[in-house]
Formats: C-alpha cells, structure tokens, sequence
C-alpha cells in the first residue's frame, strides 16, 4: 500500500489541486493530511483525489472547526483530533499534526510517526520506526512544495516537489 502524506495546505486551493493531480497520477492508494487544512472549501478540492482521504486537524483548523468536521462528514473523510492511531497492513501509524502532540504517545511499536506543523522536511529512522514530514505545501516558497509517498511494505519514502 501506497499512502500520499500532506501538510499545512493552509487553504492555498491552487496547491491543493497540484497536490491531487500528483496523487492521483501516482497512484496512491490512501493520501493522510496533518492538518492546517484552514478553511472547508479546501477539503471540496481535495474531494477530487481517487484515494480515501484520512487525516487529523491543526492548530489553524479550530476556528473552522465545524464547517471541516461538516465538509468532512459530507465527502466521507476520516478525519480525528491527532494523535490518531490506527493500523494499515499491519503497521501502526500515528498522525498529529504539532510534533509536541506525539509526545508521550509514540511507542516502539508505532512503524510510522507522521506530523507537520513545522513546514520542514524530516525524515528520521529509529530501528524499525519512520517518523516524516513531507515539508512546505502552502506555497510560501514556490518550488519548495512537497508531498510524500510512503510504501506501508518497506517504509521507504519518495518525495514530489512542485
């Protein structure tokens, strides 16, 4: 399985529909954002992705809290307040968005660590554990933006720059 990793979209609509073109020129079979989606119109062009959309909210999506939670409701998103855990293919995965969030919550068993929050790319292997951050997709540095591709089978990671 094949999971797209994006972050801090920070409603910049025009990323946001590079970023599904790339994904779904991919071939990912699931894509998780971790968070600062910022405002729900956002989450109708991520709509157009042709993998299921999972993810958790940041610290700039509590004041759209509710038009997120409806506009994720509606499209048939997974969306959580981080850190959330679950298991795909028998890897565990937490997701939060602000790397502090995973603290005391990230264990040995946890195969992979994801967060953003910080803008930057992080790519850090502990044993058997992959903590990652694609980085910069808001637009604030054109040419710097970047999704993830995570394999769940090797953890190996790729990087789509736009």
């Amino acid at each position: 399985m094949r999971i797209g990793i994006v972050s801090d979209t920070h409603n910049n609509l025009r990323n946001v529909a590079k970023i599904v073109e790339l994904f779904n020129d991919a071939g990912v079979d699931r894509v998780i954002h971790t968070g600062d989606i910022t405002q729900a119109k956002t989450l109708d062009v991520f709509a157009h992705l042709n993998a299921p959309l999972h993810g958790v909210y940041g610290n700039n999506d509590i004041g759209e809290m509710h038009a997120l939670v409806t506009r994720v409701q509606a499209h048939g998103f997974d969306f959580r307040d981080p850190p959330y855990e679950f298991i795909w293919q028998e890897r565990h995965i937490i997701v939060a968005h602000d790397p502090l969030e995973l603290e005391g919550h990230v264990c040995d068993n946890h195969h992979l660590v994801l967060h953003g929050h910080t803008h930057l790319y992080r790519e850090e292997r502990n044993g058997t554990q992959l903590t990652f951050n694609p980085g910069e997709c808001a637009g604030h540095m054109k040419g710097f933006n970047a999704v993830g591709v995570v394999d769940l089978a090797t953890l190996q990671t790729s990087l789509m720059k736009f």
